[in-house]
């Protein structure tokens, strides 16, 4: 079963691992829009690579929030999501070179500090200060396009970006998810062009994808429920245990 799904490479507990981390990486998307890659990209990378780790996030969570999109289509400043792709058009291809041709304990590393370096200025919640204008809306729309293609990082530019002191939270979430489906799409066009898709992402898929999506549902069910400031908390907190554990310098350890 493991070999025909192309997870005989895998051990056990490895696989445990990145499954209970698809569920907590899926219940911070249902609830905030964002921070599952933040979550389940270091993990997911330790175990599998990211050139197989950043597919198989695409994977399942495009296919897990599709029923999210109607409500977002809805709801979003669709103008905006408009022009923020555009730069996603540049920044994609980009990011996703980067991932087909480099060096992949470097990636690694890259990850983990673009990591590092979000989850600080999120915490300390530092957002885009100056005025929306159309030229700074592509700018972030390539600068998430990259990092979107190079680990599925693209959420944290947007969300700095849009999440100013006058927006509205069901807009901008609204606006995030609505995004996230554009540039997915541009996302597996562009890892098809790269030959980034495996038997092993979809065998992982598999396994990982039904918890994602358990996830998912818990987590937009406590959107407008729960705390957001104590829920904000606990995402930061797993992320930079999950950024710990997936050091290269800990394989040992955790293969």
């Amino acid at each position: 079963m493991m070999a025909a799904l192309g997870l005989a490479s895998y051990s056990t507990g490895a696989l445990v691992l990145v499954v209970v981390t698809a569920f907590i990486a899926g219940l911070a998307r249902g609830f905030s829009g964002f921070g599952s890659a933040l979550i389940f990209m270091p993990i997911a990378s330790m175990v599998a690579g990211a050139q197989v780790a950043a597919p198989l996030l695409l994977v399942i969570d495009f296919l897990t929030t599709l029923t999210l999109i109607p409500n977002a289509y809805r709801r979003a400043d669709r103008r905006d999501v408009g022009i923020i792709s555009l730069g996603a058009l540049v920044g994609v291809p980009l990011g996703t070179m980067m991932l087909a041709w480099g060096n992949p304990l470097a990636i690694r590393w890259i990850i983990v500090t673009l990591i590092g370096g979000m989850l600080a200025l999120l915490a300390c919640g530092w957002r885009y200060p100056g005025k929306p204008t159309a030229s700074a809306t592509v700018a972030v729309g390539g600068l998430a396009g990259f990092f979107g293609g190079l680990a599925q990082l693209g959420g944290p530019p947007v969300v700095m970006y849009w999440l100013r002191d006058t927006a509205v939270a069901a807009v901008t979430r609204a606006n995030i998810i609505l995004y996230f489906a554009v540039a997915d799409i541009m996302i597996i066009i562009s890892y098809s062009i790269g030959g980034l898709w495996t038997t092993a992402i979809l065998g992982l898929a598999a396994i990982t994808g039904p918890l994602f999506a358990l996830g998912l549902w818990l987590g937009s069910k406590l959107f407008g429920k729960a705390s957001d400031e104590a829920f904000r908390r606990i995402c930061y907190t797993l992320i930079v245990v999950s950024a710990l554990i997936s050091l290269p310098l800990f394989d040992g350890l955790f293969r």
